[in-house]
């Protein structure tokens, strides 16, 4: 029988005695899937640290992984396709460790022509011959004979812990950030004030309509948000600019979004007499965990600056640079890589932001923008792509390894994050830099992962100005 190939056996076909096997390794990736798969995420299999201390010394696989095999044995080799599972009985013997391989054996013990089922004997063993597994397993046969092509395996990657967690564990070091919540007049919007209250990363204050508040409160269900802080305001409009007011005057440490649009949050923000601007321009940057990069990425500025000019742009890359050192504090010994992105790795005058690249990075070199590495132009696939600046041959410290993207204007910006976001499964959190205090910028259709990740970030800035390591 071809490989490409499954092909039954019928149970007119099948004989006592008649054996099957298939041999395959358990590395941590089929442990890491089979835990996705069926949910148990017993440290056991995946916390090396753990497992250790455990009597078994050590990361050992799903026992069920050795029953699993059996399956696929009755389902693709002996029967074979068509083969219905209706009983297993089976005893473990000892652990399987990361590396070693199994073969599970059947061989055909009874047959029942009366319902026409099969009871089989099943063992399984490890390359020294030692039995991990053993029992029977009883199956409706097939009986008519069935000869097609092997389906194609699904493609599956595993990826490791997402890369902010210790982002998140660390902020609960400090206390709880003071932050005015903008008119969150949803239950929604209490729900998100309460899950960040519950991981201790903020003591909120909210601003909006008194009796919206209240009615959301009560409606959400949220226990003990009764006894938060109200700032009564008129409407969203005013909701901002008490906030604002708030920030100013040292009352609150961050200001949160709560329901109303970005556009009204940043009209009271924006204006230069409102007195929460710094000398830096305004700008906001995504910190990503992206399942197929290998560590933390940030976009800027895909949310505040349209179409930046060169002076924009510095302030730009300080902030993101300023935040990167903030959140990763224990790689101080190697500066943040910031790749300058355009649609080419050449510097031509035809398109204008590989002029700005240039121009930064040289500002870099000069001290103009420090605490970065920098490089531009590149493409986004020269950026994050070790294979694409093999290919071509680009000699740089940041392409292929790049930390922080900065976006040519506010549309690639925005599409970049966000198709990485939709369709390549990133978990984002998004602030707002450049102002006195950190702006939480989250949306109802952000996960708790986002909107806690947003305001951890928010805290670990705001504890980094406290202690004068930012302006």
């Amino acid at each position: 029988m071809s490989s490409e190939m499954l092909e039954n056996h019928v149970f007119d076909e099948i004989k006592i005695g008649q054996s099957a096997q298939i041999t395959r390794q358990l590395t941590q990736q089929e442990i890491h899937l089979f835990a996705a798969v069926s949910g148990d995420v017993n440290p056991t299999h995946l916390d090396a640290e753990y497992a250790e201390k455990t009597r078994l010394s050590g990361i050992v696989g799903h026992s069920m992984w050795s029953g699993s095999l059996i399956s696929s044995v009755l389902g693709t080799e002996l029967p074979g396709p068509g083969t219905g599972y209706l009983e297993q009985d089976i005893k473990f013997k000892q652990p399987i460790k990361v590396d070693e391989t199994i073969t599970a054996k059947v061989t055909v013990k009874k047959k029942i022509k009366k319902d026409k089922t099969v009871i089989f004997d099943c063992v399984c063993t490890n390359e020294k011959g030692e039995i991990v597994a053993d029992g029977t397993a009883k199956v409706l046969a097939p009986i008519r004979k069935i000869k097609i092509l092997r389906p194609d395996t699904p493609m599956i990657s595993v990826h490791g812990k997402y890369h902010y967690e210790d982002t998140l564990a660390k902020s609960r070091e400090h206390d709880a950030l003071r932050v005015a919540v903008v008119h969150p007049v949803s239950p929604s919007g209490i729900e998100a004030v309460a899950d960040a209250v519950t991981e201790e990363l903020i003591e909120p204050v909210l601003i909006g309509p008194k009796d919206r508040i209240l009615d959301a409160i009560k409606e959400s269900g949220v226990e003990g948000a009764d006894k938060w802080e109200i700032v009564n305001s008129e409407h969203s409009h005013d909701s901002a600019k008490v906030a604002v007011k708030l920030a100013v005057a040292g009352e609150v440490e961050a200001i949160m979004k709560g329901n109303l649009h970005t556009d009204e949050l940043l009209g009271a923000v924006v204006p230069s007499s409102s007195g929460l601007r710094t000398e830096r321009r305004i700008s906001h940057v995504f910190l990503l965990n992206v399942p197929t990069y290998h560590k933390p990425l940030m976009i800027t500025d895909a949310v505040a600056n349209i179409t930046p000019d060169l002076a924009s742009k510095v302030d730009i890359c300080q902030n993101a640079i300023d935040l990167w050192n903030v959140l990763f504090e224990e790689e101080k010994q190697r500066l943040p890589k910031v790749a300058i992105l355009s649609a080419v790795e050449t510097v031509t005058g035809s398109i204008p932001s590989t002029l700005d690249a240039a121009a930064l990075c040289k500002m870099s070199d000069r001290g103009q923008i420090t605490g970065g590495d920098l490089d531009g132009p590149l493409a986004f696939d020269n950026a994050v792509s070790m294979a694409a600046v093999k290919t071509k041959k680009i000699v740089s410290s940041v392409a292929g390894d790049a930390d922080i993207l900065v976006a040519p204007n506010i549309e690639s910006g925005n599409i970049l994050a966000k198709q990485l976001i939709f369709l390549g499964g990133a978990n984002a959190a998004g602030i707002m830099l450049g102002t006195r205090v950190p702006i939480i910028l989250t949306s109802r259709a952000d996960s708790i992962r986002t909107r806690l990740l947003s305001c951890a970030v928010a805290k670990a800035m705001a504890h980094a100005r406290r202690q004068g390591k930012i302006k």
